[in-house]
């Protein structure tokens, strides 16, 4: 299993934010958010969204550290790239919730 995480530099919400995503499966990637604590609304289309004060727990967890286009391309790579707007189908497809 291994997971990738980008430095906490998205703003929103009044913190910084990093993108945890994973190049095997969107299951792959809930099963490591869940065994972190991250609640699933915190999934976006592809990746989840981390605060800054949650990224060294990802790392610890062994999550590798990236760049943010090196997230972006792991994903295109993988086929696991949603853009905003794209319609969710198959089977890992999950709404958020709330």
């Amino acid at each position: 299993m291994t997971l990738y995480i980008d430095p906490p530099t998205w703003p929103g919400h009044g913190r910084l934010w990093s993108h945890l995503v994973s190049d095997a499966s969107y299951a792959e990637l809930h099963a490591f958010a869940e065994a972190l604590g991250v609640p699933r609304r915190a999934f976006e289309r592809d990746h989840y969204d981390l605060p800054a004060h949650r990224y060294a727990d990802a790392v610890s967890a062994g999550a590798l550290e990236v760049s943010s286009r090196e997230v972006v391309r792991l994903l295109h790579g993988a086929g696991l790239r949603r853009r905003k707007g794209a319609a969710r189908t198959g089977p890992d497809a999950q709404p958020r919730s709330s």
